[in-house]
């Protein structure tokens, strides 16, 4: 007789922060029937993945087993998890469950691509459960830094797994739900199998902070301030955004809103009753009117991107606004490895208008949305499982979240993408290695991080590139003399003679000496002049570009 098993599977976000996607399944090996929690995206830059819009999980496995998926769920709306619902729906064809307000921006992101909204079913919290196939999945409140963040409470017949999703312990979020420890305890108590526990901040040693507690600095801040006050911070968080605009307000300044997302998470923040008490907000054209010092702009852009709010009032007027001497700007969030040059641009952008810029690098501004090491531990106390999975980091905090787990005595599995584990019996065991790579969105096409189209990018931004053109007659003789394009590179090399001189005299010298057979062979006259150009690109500029030859003939 087959035994069932459970299995745990993540795509991504075990061993990378974002682009989060795990598979959770039941069944006989090799038929389990499959639930997807989570499809999310990471951001690209400019050293490694240059021109791609974003980045989310190759699903490449999950669409060979389609017919075995019974559903979607959603933990919460950060776009690392929501990110790529849109972009996946159609290689998948399951409903989408979530909470109210996660819903509403998943419905959003459908509806660019023609889907309906019958797609995504709302689900409320716990107890309240849903069943699909041999899974009971119930969304568990906990604090983070977005609205109705929930962990998944999945019971199959093999036992319970709880997928903590993204959490802090903060008994007064100020926005959404506090962390309940008692209702935890409570579903934890007939026994949980394995824990699949957030890692980000396993390195902090310090418990995390409430978001209650960095209300009285911003106000304390923003009334001192003489003149205009920005502030920015992630617009999806929406309990420091209503900080933030509650501050202004106490201060007698009028509110406006800049940036796309930031009103957008705020209006489905306020049509999904996740937000109340939010004070008035003006728009840009009465913001313009309003005297400078009676002002407050809270605006996207955070992270340094290029179209967002912050960087567009660096450079500049944004939406009829300018930031002037004496004025203030504050970033209200923490800087997400690999985009400071981009956040200290705006800095300096900020810096020699004379706005004087106030970062949290005191701690002041901003707290983490993520469990310090300490509340790690306490929830792993809390919920005491058999097994403890770290998910939702790099390869190093996996691994310091296993030693933390196996300090205290729990077994703890390091699992990364591609890993499929098997969580039955008592000890869980590698079942299977599946290819978990990585899909780029280029433009409006989806492309494999392995398919050559972004690495041949880099190599032409890093080397130049050439195009030589050579036309043959019917006789395979040349007609005329070869010419050269040349984009990115110097255009006069070590002969002070220009480049593109250089290499066509090159090439003429070798078609006025090559034979019949090699004439009359475009592959080997391609490979030959390829040769030629980046051979005297190297003496003269000290370079080899990429070389595209094209060979017509008359004939």
């Amino acid at each position: 007789m087959t035994t069932q098993r459970i299995i745990y599977l993540p795509l991504g976000g075990a061993g990378e922060i974002g682009m989060n996607c795990y598979v959770y399944g039941y069944g006989e090996p090799g038929a389990e029937r499959l639930i997807v929690v989570d499809l999310g995206v990471a951001f690209p830059d400019m050293d490694t993945t240059p021109g791609v819009n974003i980045i989310f999980a190759d699903i490449a496995w999950l669409e060979q087993n389609r017919e075995r998926i019974e559903a979607v769920f959603i933990t919460h709306a950060h776009e690392d998890h929501i990110g790529a619902v849109g972009h996946c729906f159609e290689r998948l064809g399951v409903r989408i469950y979530a909470r109210a307000f996660t819903a509403n921006l998943a419905r959003q992101k459908l509806a660019e691509y023609g889907y309906s909204e019958e797609t995504v079913k709302t689900c409320s919290k716990w107890p309240e459960t849903t069943k699909v196939g041999p899974f009971e999945v119930g969304f568990l409140p906990i604090s983070h830094s977005i609205p109705e963040s929930s962990a998944l409470v999945i019971d199959t017949p093999g036992g319970r797994v709880i997928h903590s999703g993204d959490f802090k312990l903060d008994p007064s979020p100020v926005v959404g739900e506090a962390f309940d420890p008692e209702l935890w305890a409570e579903v934890s108590a007939g026994g949980v199998k394995a824990l699949v526990c957030d890692s980000t901040n396993v390195f902090s040693p310090n418990p995390g902070r409430s978001e209650s507690e960095v209300g009285p600095n911003i106000e304390e801040l923003v009334s001192a301030a003489p003149q205009m006050v920005v502030a920015t911070t992630f617009a999806s968080n929406v309990a420091r955004v209503k900080t933030l605009a509650e501050a202004g307000s106490k201060a007698g300044r009028s509110i406006c809103l800049l940036g796309r997302a930031m009103r957008r998470m705020i209006e489905a923040a306020i049509e999904t009753g996740v937000l109340t008490g939010f004070p008035k907000v003006v728009s840009p054209e009465e913001a313009a009117e309003i005297p400078r010092d009676n002002l407050m702009l809270i605006v996207t852009g955070s992270q340094g991107e290029r179209r967002a709010a912050s960087a567009q009032l660096s450079r500049g007027k944004y939406n009829g606004i300018e930031l002037k001497e004496g004025d203030l700007f504050l970033f209200s969030s923490k800087t997400i490895p690999g985009n400071e040059k981009d956040v200290i641009r705006i800095m300096n952008n900020f810096s020699e208008r004379g706005v004087d810029v106030v970062d949290d690098s005191g701690g002041k501004y901003h707290v983490s949305g993520h469990a310090n090491g300490p509340d790690l531990v306490r929830l792993h106390d809390i919920v005491s499982p058999q097994i403890v999975i770290p998910m939702h980091g790099e390869h190093r905090h996996l691994r310091e979240h296993v030693k933390l787990a196996k300090a205290r005595g729990r077994a703890g599995v390091l699992a990364v993408n591609g890993m499929m584990i098997d969580l039955s019996g008592n000890e869980p065991t590698v079942a299977e290695w599946i290819e978990a790579g990585r899909t780029y969105l280029d433009g409006s096409v989806q492309i494999g991080a392995l398919d050559g189209i972004v690495r041949d990018r880099i190599r032409m931004a890093l080397n130049g590139h050439v195009i030589v053109t050579v036309i043959l007659d019917e006789d395979d003789e040349p007609l005329g003399e070869p010419w050269c394009e040349v984009m990115g590179l110097p255009e006069i090399g070590r002969s002070n003679a220009p480049l593109v001189d250089v290499l066509e005299e090159d090439l003429s010298q070798y078609l006025g000496r090559a034979g019949d057979k090699a004439l009359r062979d475009d592959d080997k006259l391609e490979e030959d002049m390829r040769r030629i150009v980046r051979n005297s690109s190297q003496n003269e500029i000290g370079k080899k570009p990429e070389v595209t030859v094209i060979v017509s003939r008359l004939n």
